[in-house]
């Protein structure tokens, strides 16, 4: 398969740091570019829906590069309510997302679209994370010292509090990192 991989234009379709790294761990050679999409999805939809249809619309943002094999992934955090977290606006947001966070469990989804030769193919990864207790200085420290704008459920499990606050995950880790590299690997070797 690594063979067949490396006569192909690879593209990543997405900017996060997080996903390049993670990719680039699988030994793939690729290059980024990120095209705007617009990211509606209907209310109806389940959590599992919602991810799959952003990573497909974030695909067919490059139905013009047919001849690649195109990339994209969506991650959301879903709580024990049942609701959608996606990245927080601001800083009070992740403080909040956080406390509601705290000492639960909640279900990290990744859906990744592949796309090559004007076909797409599609999985979502989900993974629980189970949270201890945290302290409100903790949460603090957390959204002053990090980068919770740009994570959905407003962490980053390889971060800080990952170390601290992670009970348990059940699940791949990667796919709360951003990227279910050992599914997308096996994806990509049904694929070739």
């Amino acid at each position: 398969m690594l063979k067949n991989l490396k006569n192909r234009t690879i593209i990543l379709g997405s900017q996060s740091p997080r996903r390049k790294q993670l990719l680039a761990g699988l030994g793939l050679t690729f290059e980024v570019d990120v095209r705007e999409t617009a990211e509606y999805v209907d209310p109806n939809l389940s959590a599992a829906e919602v991810v799959r249809q952003i990573a497909i619309c974030k695909a067919e943002a490059f139905a013009d590069k047919k001849d690649c094999l195109v990339i994209c992934a969506d991650t959301i955090v879903v709580s024990d309510k049942g609701e959608i977290l996606g990245k927080p606006k601001d800083e009070q947001e992740a403080r909040e997302t956080l406390t509601n966070l705290s000492g639960q469990k909640h279900v990290v989804l990744t859906a990744v679209a592949i796309s090559w030769e004007g076909k797409m193919s599609t999985f979502v990864e989900t993974t629980t994370v189970y949270f201890y207790e945290l302290e409100l200085d903790e949460i603090d420290h957390y959204v002053t010292q990090f980068s919770p704008l740009d994570k959905a459920g407003s962490y980053g499990i390889q971060e800080w509090i990952g170390l601290i606050a992670i009970k348990k995950i059940e699940g791949e880790y990667n796919n709360v990192v951003g990227l279910p590299t050992a599914k997308l690997y096996q994806e990509l070797k049904k694929l070739m």
